[in-house]
């Protein structure tokens, strides 16, 4: 049976729009096995992880845990834990890191600060502090939710830390099994898709430079689907790669079809069309599931207002 990735890519479906939607990220490393719900189905206090999902409900805070790559034997809770909180909102994106012994510390924070991107209640409870080393490249690799992210992203993640990429690890979850080797680059939260290790040294060290890789990119996570896919277009169009340049500061309509007014930080303005399509021929939005026609998002214009 074909593997979900691979029909996408035979069939070239779209990338730019399909990334998970979290203006904030919270990391907690929880080595060993994960399940399908990783909060809940790994060796993490599934009553912690309840708790920490209902605490997160609504805030813009998107909560996944993370693993060094590497064999998953389970030795055991950790002594120390790292924990990341990332902001990604253009012009006030930041990444905090931290260590715990006791994970219930978040359930201390402050999530509705978190989602609207104030870190102090992150580096209050745990002594967080803005993080200085490498950018975040965080792979999906749980298999328990799509083996596509298993047999794809488990060997990119090992050949990143093979290759001396200091900030690559494990991630539970990023959405868009079929776009597998998917990857998220904190602390801006582009995702990109059918990531290969050259391509992803590419993208982290733009990441240093503050500038935005195009191609192979979902979007970024502060924005809905519309918004992701309207962004993306206005920086082709007008060849502005600098992270934090664009900002989507209005979305009129609704599905299937939307006006996103996308700003630049010198006064420029684009109005986007964005109409909602179905992905032909049918095909498994995830592996073992159904054919189904996913809905993919179309830039129809692009059209800078005076």
């Amino acid at each position: 049976m074909s593997r979900c990735a691979t029909v996408s890519r035979d069939l070239d479906e779209p990338i730019a729009g399909t990334a998970a939607t979290a203006r904030t990220w919270l990391l907690l490393e929880q080595p060993g096995p994960w399940g399908a719900q990783a909060l809940t189905t790994s060796h993490l206090d599934p009553a912690l992880g309840r708790a920490l999902e209902k605490a997160a409900e609504g805030t813009g805070v998107r909560i996944a845990l993370i693993r060094r790559p590497g064999r998953h034997a389970d030795f055991g809770p950790p002594a120390v834990r790292r924990v990341y909180v990332a902001h990604t909102t253009p012009g006030n994106g930041w990444l905090h890191s931290a260590t715990t012994r006791d994970p219930e510390q978040l359930l201390d924070l402050d999530f509705a600060a978190l989602g609207k991107g104030a870190p102090h209640t992150f580096d209050t409870v745990l002594q967080g502090r803005p993080h200085t080393g490498d950018p975040l490249a965080l792979v999906c690799t749980n298999g328990k939710r799509d083996r596509c992210c298993a047999l794809l992203g488990r060997p990119l993640a090992a050949e990143l830390a093979a290759s001396g990429v200091e900030g690559a690890w494990e991630v539970t979850h990023l959405g868009g099994h079929r776009f597998s080797p998917t990857l998220l680059v904190l602390p801006y939260g582009y995702a990109y898709g059918r990531a290969q290790a050259p391509h992803v040294k590419e993208i982290l060290q733009g990441v240093r430079e503050g500038r935005v890789v195009v191609e192979g990119c979902r979007g970024g996570s502060a924005w809905e689907r519309p918004g992701q896919a309207a962004e993306l277009a206005v920086r082709s169009a007008a060849r502005e790669y600098a992270t934090d340049a664009l900002s989507i500061v209005r979305t009129d309509g609704s599905a299937p079809r939307w006006e996103v007014t996308v700003a630049h930080t010198d006064g420029r303005r684009w109005s986007v069309a964005v109409a909602q399509g179905a992905s032909l021929p049918p095909r498994p939005e995830s592996c073992g599931s159904a054919l189904g026609s996913p809905a993919r998002m179309d830039v129809v214009a692009v059209r800078e207002l005076k």
